[in-house]
């Protein structure tokens, strides 16, 4: 039997990347998957790949009510919650002079706000199910600092302290919270980021030369560990942070 039949799995910024990965993942696994996002049409080609079992959901999670929505559709169609995987994000570069006010509270909003919003409204859902798993994908910039990244640093390890929080405060529900702390993952996210530096394959070879494993990593890299996290192999890890990152943080 899959790991994950019949699960019922949210997964955030599930269009591209990361998400994407996740939701495919999970899917393989056997999950149904709710997949949430600002922007439809990635959603939906999504959804064409895993069929039947996926409910596409475009929606603005840092909004209180359309949190509600998404997880009233989902529960509609499914019947059920049982793993969240927070990974929608944002990243602004800059130091603490050159982060403006807008980008440094969009930052905030989508890496920090979103995930707690999504998750305290699954929680009741959760107990209903008999327990759960919520995966935040964090970043390897939670736990270490790094130039010109003062807002999303910040808001990663926030997400990070979150996770642990929620994890000491709903162990007795058998609900899980755990976060992935990724290294430099070949996204469309970091794909912009590099096409904005003066010379993005000196930049290129850098980040790879920071990974001691020898290569960038691959969004399927993290969804593997979201689906162990998600299913009930994981079962007794909980508050727990873990780069996924090639070797960046041993160095």
């Amino acid at each position: 039997m899959a790991r994950l039949e019949n699960k019922v799995a949210i997964v955030t910024g599930a269009g591209t990347g990361i998400g994407r990965a996740c939701a495919l993942g999970l899917a393989g696994e056997g999950a149904l998957v709710a997949l949430v996002g600002r922007r439809e049409q990635p959603l939906a080609a999504v959804g064409r790949q895993i069929g039947e079992r996926a409910l596409v959901l475009p929606a603005d999670i840092s909004n209180t009510g359309e949190v509600q929505k998404v997880l009233d559709q989902a529960l509609a169609r499914f019947g059920a919650i049982n793993v969240l995987v927070n990974n929608a994000g944002v990243l602004h570069i800059g130091t603490s002079e050159q982060i403006s006010e807008a980008q440094w509270d969009e930052t905030f909003r989508t890496n920090v706000r979103a995930p707690w919003l999504l998750s305290r409204a699954v929680l009741p859902a959760m107990r209903k199910a008999g327990g759960g798993s919520i995966v935040n994908i964090s970043s390897v910039l939670g736990i270490n600092a790094a130039r010109a990244r003062a807002s999303y640093a910040p808001s990663k390890a926030a997400l990070v302290l979150l996770t642990k929080c929620m994890a000491i405060d709903h162990a007795a529900d058998k609900i899980r919270v755990n976060c992935i702390c990724p290294g430099f993952i070949e996204t469309d996210l970091t794909a912009a980021v590099l096409s904005k530096a003066p010379d993005p394959e000196s930049v290129r070879r850098e980040r790879t030369a920071a990974h001691p494993i020898g290569r960038l990593g691959r969004p399927e890299d993290v969804a593997g560990m979201a689906v162990y996290l998600a299913s009930d192999e994981s079962s007794w890890v909980t508050g727990a942070a873990f780069p996924v990152d090639g070797g960046y943080l041993a160095v």
